[in-house]
């Protein structure tokens, strides 16, 4: 059976993209090309799927330690590696420019928030992302407040023309509101 069939076939039974690739590790087939087999079966392109894989090749699926499969898969998984890419609409696009904006105007970002954004970003959360961004603050000495929070306002305001009926938006986007007052 042809390795992205059976990708396909254990991933429409329920098991996630991680325990997928481990059970087909497992079988003996090599890291890479299992990889590459789930993201085809999750439907991910695949010049996007050769790109993810090159970033993460030397690292995870070069020289596989024995009976690392389960520990690979998760890895993978947490690296956005299986995110399935969503196409977002012209507002969507739009709040992600100005999420952009933000993160310039924060003067800095961990390298975690700016993985988990990413994700967000390409998976099309834009509720976690903005929640998230909201949370934040930008850095006293590089960032730009003024900047920071009338972007995160305008953001805010339209994701509530998309998700007019999340409570979370809504509080998050009065936080930003009343930050955007303070001088």
């Amino acid at each position: 059976m042809h390795l992205a069939t059976l990708a396909r076939h254990t991933l429409s039974r329920g098991t996630t993209p991680a325990a997928a690739y481990a059970l087909l590790a497992r079988l003996g087939h090599r890291p890479l090309p299992v990889a590459r087999a789930v993201c085809l079966a999750l439907s991910i392109p695949q010049a996007e799927t050769t790109r993810r894989l090159a970033d993460c090749y030397d690292a995870l699926l070069a020289d596989p330690r024995p009976d690392s499969a389960s520990d690979t898969g998760e890895l993978l998984e947490a690296l956005g590696v299986f995110d399935i890419p969503k196409s977002l609409t012209d507002t969507e696009l739009a709040v992600v420019e100005h999420f952009l904006t933000a993160v310039d105007a924060m003067g800095g970002i961990r390298p975690g928030h700016r993985h988990g954004l990413n994700r967000w970003f390409t998976t099309g959360n834009l509720t976690a992302a903005y929640l998230s961004l909201a949370a934040a603050h930008p850095l006293p000495r590089t960032g730009n407040p003024t900047l920071y929070w009338t972007t995160l306002v305008t953001a805010g305001e339209l994701l509530t023309t998309t998700l007019p009926s999340d409570r979370r938006i809504r509080y998050a986007l009065t936080h930003c509101r009343t930050r955007a007052t303070r001088p």
